[in-house]
């Protein structure tokens, strides 16, 4: 048989509830640990996201390829980006992750990506919560009562001692349901959502800050997850200022990270303001918190090294449970 007759490879097609279900938690923090670590470390290319406007409102599609050396995959992730979903009951972040395998380039799999999406940003912030937050962090504040607030609890509480939690909503009635269906408090404003909170997880999608320097205690870790286009920032220019500031990979946070970009050309900080690459510091090459009252800071952006490092480890459970819709080209 030669190759131009070759049967190429079923294509597997996984739903949300199967994402899930494949993909735990605590097998999505070490996984993405691996996958940071493998970024800063040269073994991926992840080539800024690119996005494209789609009619008014706001709304676009993201396009996020990338290639990882090992397992060796690649692939991309296209997303539908409409912010006021919310109010339809459906995810602001919609879509498909495409993955191929590297020996032969033949598409092998097609997930659902909002359930990925959710997953591996909330194991990403758990990586970053265990590397740079107190030992004895436990007082939780959520900024933010969407999907990324449920997955965040979940992901949170696997590497910490949470003992209290507070969320708090643009919209109140989201943070009292969210209180209500997690057994957890809901807070009014944001000051009382994180007054004495050692560890916020900045979750919204505001343009402007919520969460700013004078709010916080000493000691505090952040994950600021929410915002991610230049435009948009939710903490505040002194936060950045007096904060470890840690990034997934520098070259998204120099062109994307708007809190960053908007402290810098304040001349509030310096270009070496980033102290390490979430990977750096995975690896050991870089520190993480040097003290109990510093301010660290995790600015997510989100990879295609993380989607597709999550995308093949679901499809290898997937082919050995025999889950997901197989079909041919």
């Amino acid at each position: 048989m030669t190759s131009s007759t070759r049967v190429s490879p079923p294509l597997r097609v996984i739903s949300g509830p199967d994402v899930r279900a494949l993909l735990p938690m605590a097998d999505a923090i070490g996984l993405m640990s691996d996958v940071l670590a493998a970024v800063s470390g040269g073994k991926a290319y992840v080539p800024l996201r690119s996005a494209m406007p789609v009619g008014a409102g706001g709304n676009g599609l993201g396009l996020m390829p990338g290639v990882l050396e090992d397992p060796a995959v690649f692939g991309i992730k296209l997303l539908s980006l409409f912010p006021q979903n919310a109010a339809a009951g459906l995810s602001s972040h919609l879509g498909l992750v495409a993955l191929f395998e590297a020996h032969h380039g033949q598409p092998v799999a097609l997930l659902e990506a909002s359930a990925l999406t959710a997953i591996r940003t909330a194991a990403v912030s758990a990586v970053a919560t265990g590397l740079l937050a107190r030992e004895d962090a436990g007082d939780l504040a959520l900024l933010g009562a969407g999907e990324q607030a449920a997955s965040h609890l979940e992901a949170l509480r696997l590497v910490r001692p949470i003992r209290r939690v507070r969320v708090w909503s643009r919209t109140p009635g989201h943070a009292q349901a969210f209180a209500k269906a997690h057994d957890v408090e809901a807070a009014d404003s944001v000051a009382a959502a994180v007054g004495g909170a050692d560890i916020i997880c900045t979750l919204t999608g505001a343009r402007a800050p919520i969460l700013f320097g004078r709010q916080v205690s000493p000691g505090v870790h952040i994950n600021a997850v929410g915002a991610c286009v230049p435009s948009a920032a939710e903490v505040d220019t002194a936060l950045v200022a007096k904060s470890r500031y840690v990034v997934d990979l520098r070259a998204s946070a120099e062109a994307e990270a708007g809190e960053y970009l908007t402290a810098r050309e304040a001349g509030a900080i310096a270009s070496d303001h980033i102290a390490a690459e979430l990977g750096e510091i995975v690896a050991g090459s870089k520190p993480g918190r040097q003290g109990d009252r510093e301010i660290t800071l995790f600015k997510s952006l989100g990879l295609a090294a993380e989607d597709l490092a999550a995308a093949q480890f679901i499809l290898d459970r997937a082919r050995s449970l025999g889950v997901g819709q197989s079909v041919r080209l």
